[in-house]
C-alpha cells in the first residue's frame, strides 16, 4: 500500500487519547507491554521524541531496526515508531504471521516522497535511451517501497549512509553509470569520497523531466535523482563559519546527507551510528557541533553532559514528520492491535523486488 493510500485509509486519534496526562500514558503502555510480552516489539528510531523512545525495545537507523523486526519471531506486533518507508522495510522483512503497525499514518518522508514509481519508470526510459544499457540503479533505503521494488527488478540494491561506499563500488563493477535515488546529496558525497569527479555527474530533474548537465553526455558516471532531506539540507556553509568564529576549537561532524560544500568544510562526516559513536568514544571536556536531527542532538547533549554538544544550525527544528509519532499515538496504536487502522501492507508484488534490492545490499556490503 502506498502512503497516499495509507492516508486516505487513515482514521484520526480519538479525542481521549490527546486528553490524557503523560502519566496515564506511559502507564498504559507499561501495562500493555506486560500483557503482551515477547508477543509485542517497539522499535524506535534515532530522530524519535524521548517521550516514546524510552518505551522502544530497541533504537537504532532504520534498517537495523527492520532487521530486528524480522528476526523477534515471536513478536506478532511490530509497533514501529519511525517514518512510512521505515515499516514498509520492516513488512517487507518481517512474515505473512507479523503485522507491522505505523502509529500515525501521517509520518512520512519528505526524501522518500521526492521519487515516486511513476517519476521513475518515466526518467528510467528517457535515460536508457540516452545512455542504453549502462546504468544500474541504486537507492537509497530512505525511499518507499516502490522504488525499492523498481531497482531490484532492474539488478540493482538498496544502500545505506553506512554502506554505501561499498555499494557504489559493487554498481561500478556491473554497469559502467548509477542512477543514485533519491538523495542527490548522499549520492554526491559518497562518489567523490571514490575519487568520482564533480564534472562526471549529472543531475536528474523529475519536475522538468530532464538532465542537468553541461558537457559531453559520455562522460557521466553518476546520475543524481533531485532529491534532499529536508532537515539536513537545512546546515549551511554558514552554520559552518558561524562555528568556527564562535568555537574555534569545536570539533564539527555531520551526516552524508548534508550539502557536499558543508561536508567539505566539516572535521568529519558519516551516519547516525557513526556521529554516535564518534561522541561516545570522544574524550570528556571535548566540545562538538553536529550536523543532524535535532531529537538526536539533544539526547546526545543529555547522555553526555561531560562534553559540550550543540547543534552546527542554532534554529534547526526536530524532523516535522518525525515528530509526529507522539505519546498518545502510541498508546492509541496498542489500544487498537487487533484492528487494522494503522497496518502497513507492501503487496507481494512490490516486496518480492523490494526485498531481491535489500538482499544484494546484505551480501555486498
Amino acid at each position: 500500500m502506498n502512503i497516499l493510500a495509507s492516508l486516505q485509509k487513515n482514521i484520526m486519534i480519538p479525542e481521549k487519547y490527546k486528553q490524557m496526562t503523560k502519566e496515564e500514558l506511559e502507564n498504559r503502555v507499561i501495562e500493555v507491554k506486560k500483557q503482551l510480552g515477547s508477543r509485542l516489539f517497539i522499535p524506535g528510531h534515532h530522530y524519535q521524541k524521548d517521550e516514546v523512545v524510552q518505551f522502544a525495545d530497541a533504537t537504532g537507523d532504520s534498517l537495523q531496526l527492520a532487521q530486528l523486526s524480522a528476526e523477534n519471531k515471536e513478536a506478532e506486533f511490530i509497533v514501529f515508531c519511525g517514518v512510512h518507508f521505515m515499516a514498509e522495510t520492516a513488512d517487507i522483512l518481517t512474515s505473512d504471521q507479523q503485522k507491522v503497525i505505523l502509529p500515525d499514518m501521517r509520518a512520512g518522508c519528505s526524501m522518500a516522497d521526492m521519487a515516486d514509481i511513476q517519476q521513475t519508470e518515466r526518467a528510467w526510459e528517457t535515460l536508457g535511451g540516452i545512455f542504453g544499457d549502462t546504468i544500474l540503479p541504486l537507492t537509497y533505503v530512505n525511499s518507499t517501497a516502490a522504488i525499492k521494488s523498481f531497482v531490484g527488478a532492474n539488478g540493482g540494491a538498496t544502500v545505506t549512509s553506512s554502506n554505501a561506499e561499498k555499494m557504489v563500488k559493487w554498481a561500478f563493477e556491473i554497469k559502467e553509470r548509477i542512477l543514485f535515488l533519491p538523495d542527490q546529496h548522499l549520492g554526491r558525497n559518497t562518489a567523490v569520497e571514490l575519487g568520482i569527479c564533480l564534472d562526471e555527474m549529472a543531475v536528474w530533474n523529475p519536475i522538468n523531466h530532464e538532465l542537468e548537465y553541461e558537457g559531453d553526455f559520455s562522460k557521466i558516471k553518476v546520475i543524481l535523482w533531485k532529491g534532499h532531506c529536508s532537515v539536513h539540507e537545512n546546515f549551511t556553509v554558514q552554520n559552518v563559519i558561524d562555528t568556527r568564529y564562535k568555537y574555534p576549537k569545536m570539533n564539527i561532524i555531520v551526516h552524508p546527507e548534508c550539502r557536499r560544500e558543508v561536508v567539505e568544510l566539516a572535521d568529519m562526516a558519516g551516519s547516525t551510528s557513526y556521529i554516535i559513536n564518534a561522541i561516545e568514544k570522544a574524550q570528556p571536556g571535548t566540545a562538538w557541533a553536529i550536523g543532524t536531527e535535532m531529537n538526536l542532538v539533544n539526547r546526545l547533549i543529555q547522555n553526555h553532559p561531560d562534553k559540550k554538544i550543540i547543534s552546527l544550525n542554532p534554529h534547526m527544528c526536530p524532523c516535522l514528520t518525525m515528530n509526529r509519532i507522539d505519546l498518545p499515538h502510541l498508546v492509541w496504536s496498542l489500544d487498537t492491535l487487533a484492528e487494522t487502522n494503522n497496518m502497513i501492507n507492501v503487496s507481494p508484488e512490490i516486496a518480492e523486488n523490494a526485498k531481491l534490492a535489500l538482499e544484494r545490499m546484505l551480501i555486498h556490503s
